[in-house]
């Protein structure tokens, strides 16, 4: 799915406008039976609802919205808010139908003139919708702040008023709705960890905006589906053997850190791996052994590595930061010639060696999370910034660059994704060890890094999801998730488009 861009979500307005053809006043109805039949069937007729809007396309939504919870028979008062200007044609020819159905209109002038809200109240927030370009100042600014005040609920029409679409609103007065009726189609905004207590709970509601626009414009941002995905996943031979899919070297664990090389190599060999090799302190290699008989292991601080006979490398599940760890970064760094995967410490490492980034391996992958980035790259202002930085590193050192999250960001050659599986189970230790290990076998088997990458991502959260039938998301462990790595692959397969 295409993550638009203001403009763009105006311009498929218009677009849709032109070619079904539609009315500009008769789209937004369309847009507003939308909104109150998921309104009609959460909220009950003896509910009083104040819809609030302001004098664009968004506030003419709101009073659409209105008119028609009016003729439902539900008890519904308008605020406008006036500010000397007259509104849009399509608010004003709302404006005019309303007036046929009820006098409860007031218009908001100043601060003096903010109705009372009670706990038992609905707010409609209909104010701003995507085209607002600044932070909301005086009036607009005082009323939205005054409704984040009250105890009652707030349903935001496409997106709270005050939230940018495509760019960091951090610091800004918003709405804090608890849900969001969103027309049409995701916004980039939704997808930022700094924007959650704005959007609640986030409900698309397909308005048929013209579908042949998306082929018309090119995006930096896609929201990864299920169906695209799929197609990623390579056909296995039945005449295949262990040499075909790979050989992975992982270099991971420590005194003390054990755990993560395990849930790395485990995660790596579900994950359809041939033949994993973990590269471990000395007298560790019980551990390994007890937990995965299938690894073999080498002792990192004495044997000679033939790197030659790997397919890829991952480093850095439980690694360590010590002295002895950045040699063997290091080494690796220098002598092996093929996209690898860096994870936690090596990342690490790597921020005390900046100098090391453009000697790595193009198309070798880095997964941090935002304090690992913000060490490595510089500090981000908000997401949006470390977002697009690193969009514009993968390009600049050809790599694949991740940004953990709730929707993890994969950036690559100036593109970017965002996931769309997982959930908060994953917020747990062990969770970024069996990510690097499903990475580094996907890489071992051939595939592009990109794409490494992306199914990788797409994967683990997969099969978190997946965990979740037999453990709640406070219960879910990594390993839970790796033994449910089968049941995503097996989803993925089984997936037909609707």
């Amino acid at each position: 799915m295409k993550l638009l861009s203001s403009k763009q979500f105006q311009a498929w307005d218009a677009y849709t406008i032109r070619h079904e053809p539609i009315s500009s006043i008769e789209l937004m109805e369309r847009a507003a039976l939308l909104c109150i039949e998921t309104i009609t069937k959460e909220f009950s007729i003896e509910q009083p609802i104040k819809v609030f809007c302001a004098k664009g396309n968004n506030g003419g939504d709101g009073l659409a919205i209105a008119r028609l919870l009016i003729g439902r028979g539900y008890d519904v008062t308008v605020y406008i808010l006036e500010q000397g200007k007259i509104g849009s044609n399509d608010f004003q020819s709302n404006l005019h139908r309303l007036h046929s159905f009820t006098t409860e209109i007031h218009f908001i002038q100043l601060p003096e003139t903010f109705p009372i809200i009670q706990e038992s109240d609905l707010l409609i927030d209909a104010l701003y919708g995507t085209g607002l370009n600044a932070a909301l100042q005086d009036l607009p600014k005082a009323l939205v702040e005054f409704m984040n005040l009250s105890a009652a609920q707030i349903i935001a029409i496409d997106i709270p008023s005050g939230l940018f679409v495509d760019q960091s609103s951090k610091g800004n007065t918003i709405i804090k709705a608890h849900t969001t009726l969103s027309f049409q189609a995701l916004k980039l905004c939704f997808l930022a960890a700094e924007n959650a207590e704005y959007f609640g709970k986030v409900v698309l509601l397909n308005i048929q905006l013209h579908p042949d626009f998306l082929n018309t414009i090119e995006t930096n941002y896609t929201l990864l589906e299920k169906g695209e995905v799929k197609q990623l996943v390579k056909t296995r031979s039945d005449f295949s053997h262990k040499g075909t899919f790979g050989h992975a070297l992982l270099m991971a664990g420590n005194v003390g850190k054990m755990g993560a090389a395990i849930l790395s190599a485990r995660a790596a060999m579900r994950s359809g791996l041939g033949m994993l090799t973990v590269s471990i302190p000395a007298n560790t290699d019980i551990e390994i052994h007890a937990a995965i008989p299938e690894a073999m292991v080498l002792n990192r601080e004495e044997s000679l590595i033939d790197f030659e006979k790997f397919s890829t490398i991952g480093i850095g599940p439980g690694l360590g930061i010590d002295q002895v760890s950045e040699i063997v970064l290091e080494n690796v760094i220098a002598h092996f010639k093929k996209p690898i995967l860096l994870d936690a410490d090596a990342i690490t490492i790597l921020s005390k060696h900046p100098e090391w980034l453009s000697t790595l391996s193009a198309d070798s992958i880095l997964t941090p999370h935002p304090k690992e980035f913000d060490r490595l790259f510089g500090e981000s202002k908000n997401e949006f910034e470390r977002w697009d930085k690193a969009v514009q590193i993968s390009k600049q050192y050809q790599l694949i660059i991740l940004v953990k999250g709730h929707h993890t960001l994969i950036a690559a050659k100036g593109k970017a994704w965002f996931n769309s599986t997982g959930n908060v189970g994953l917020a747990k230790a062990g969770s970024g060890d069996s990510l690097s290990g499903i990475i580094t076998a996907l890489l071992a088997q051939g595939y592009a890094s990109t794409v490494a990458a992306i199914l990788g991502v797409f994967l683990h959260g997969l099969a978190a999801d997946l965990a979740l039938a037999n453990q709640s998301t406070e219960s879910l462990l990594a390993s839970d998730t790796i033994e449910c790595i089968g049941k995503a692959f097996k989803d993925l397969a089984e997936f037909e488009n609707g």
